[in-house]
């Protein structure tokens, strides 16, 4: 079945929404999934992986630098193994007063395949990595591939993380989606208190071509101010939409 750029990301959404309905825990999860900020708050926090590449630099160092130059506030999500191989990159962000950095999972896993223990350590790996060589301690989490369940929940719970999901998908990491579907995309799906998530890691293959655009169309055009998920979850000073009873699965670094 071919699909225009358009009905393909539609088409890609309406799928995660199905997985996530599929895969619901059950009535005991413990701790909430964070997938968009208060509705009266009128900014987006804009979100980028950091997954880790077999290939390639890893880095997009052109987006970045539009990021810093426009003073676009953001967070970053990194796994243990990219936080490994990409020191000064790291260094760079973390020095940025307008940057968050949480993290992505020790080794980038699926974390609904693993044991709570397995999981645990997953996780912990790369939080204990960014604190003890970059000095940064987190609570932000991001599932890699954007899958977990209620072990996950009670292992994040445990950990003093909160998981942090997205309520726009960029679908930045599928090569068959031109740079004007995925812009128009995002634009007509932000809303108030929106979390999209792009990469950052050279595997968001025309993220530094869309961002620019995106920002003339609804920080420049329309106002909207760009929090990190910390900021956002403050914003207006009214509580965030906190999700308990969700699982989702769906997202990778390859895929939407």
């Amino acid at each position: 079945m071919h699909f225009g750029s358009g009905a393909r990301i539609r088409f890609v959404g309406l799928t995660l929404a199905l997985a996530a309905v599929a895969a619901r825990p059950t009535a005991e999860s413990a701790g909430p999934v964070l997938t968009r900020g208060s509705a009266s708050c009128h900014a987006l926090a804009l979100t980028f992986d950091l997954c880790p590449v077999q290939s390639g630099v890893g880095f997009d160092a052109p987006l970045v630098t539009f990021l810093e130059e426009h003073r676009v506030h953001a967070t970053f999500f990194a796994s243990g193994k990219w936080m490994a191989t990409h020191d000064a990159e790291l260094r760079r962000l973390i020095a940025h007063p307008f940057f968050e950095i949480g993290t992505h999972g020790q080794t980038h896993a699926h974390m609904r395949t693993l044991t709570p223990d397995a999981q645990s350590a997953e996780m912990r790996g790369a939080i204990a990595l960014l604190e003890d060589r970059f000095g940064v301690h987190t609570q932000l989490f991001r599932p890699p591939y954007g899958e977990y369940n209620d072990d996950t929940l009670r292992v994040a719970e445990a950990a003093g993380q909160t998981v942090v999901m997205w309520s726009v998908v960029s679908g930045d990491p599928d090569p068959k989606l031109s740079a004007s579907a995925i812009t128009d995309d995002v634009v007509s799906r932000a809303r108030n208190g929106s979390i999209v998530i792009f990469h950052a890691n050279g595997r968001g293959w025309r993220t530094s071509e869309v961002l620019p655009a995106i920002y003339q169309r609804l920080v420049v055009a329309k106002g909207f101010g760009t929090d990190t998920i910390s900021e956002l979850r403050g914003c207006a000073g009214v509580p965030v939409t906190l999700v308990p009873d969700q699982s989702y699965s769906g997202h990778d670094g390859r895929q939407p």
